[in-house]
């Protein structure tokens, strides 16, 4: 059965690097323990979203998963207002496209954060810590999370932009 840390993984493997990653690489750059980041790997190979031996997301499988199954597998819950780091559209790349109006942008609650704003539970525990650390990858999963959680001018930004990082 695909993890919520599985499609994570896939993620940070769809972003090019130089060299292949290492187990304990990966996890030190998802927060996750190595062997949370082998196990992850093993049943994101399963479902399609990665080749194990390579190390490397399968782009097109990881497109239409992002797109079509993430908004049920792990839908947006919302936490009230709180202190955090800004995601979906509050964060880069769709902050320069978006503007947020009256409301209070989506963060993930971190105690780190420097947003206030409206609460939205990540889609792993890590993710806000990792997020902090690789922006790249904070970019990639604020565009999940508009995916998951925006309205339909989001999504559709949100997807066009990751089906020109995937392609």
């Amino acid at each position: 059965m695909l993890k919520a840390q599985d499609f994570v993984v896939a993620i940070r493997l769809a972003i090019p690097k130089t060299a292949p990653w290492t187990y304990p690489e990966l996890a030190s750059a998802l927060r996750i323990s190595a062997s949370e980041a082998h196990s992850a790997v093993k049943r994101a190979a399963k479902s399609g979203l990665v080749d194990v031996r390579s190390r490397t997301a399968r782009r097109p499988a990881l497109l239409e998963f992002l797109v079509h199954a993430v908004p049920y597998l792990v839908p947006p819950v919302w936490t009230g207002v709180s202190r955090g780091v800004p995601t979906s559209h509050a964060a880069p790349p769709l902050n320069a496209m978006v503007v947020g109006g009256d409301d209070l942008p989506p963060v993930w609650p971190h105690p780190e954060g420097v947003v206030r704003g409206q609460g939205l539970v990540p889609v792993y525990r890590s993710v806000p810590d990792a997020a902090l650390s690789d922006p790249t990858l904070h970019e990639w999963l604020a565009l999940v999370d508009a995916i998951r959680s925006g309205r339909a001018r989001e999504r559709e930004l949100a997807v066009k932009i990751l089906r020109e990082r995937l392609s």
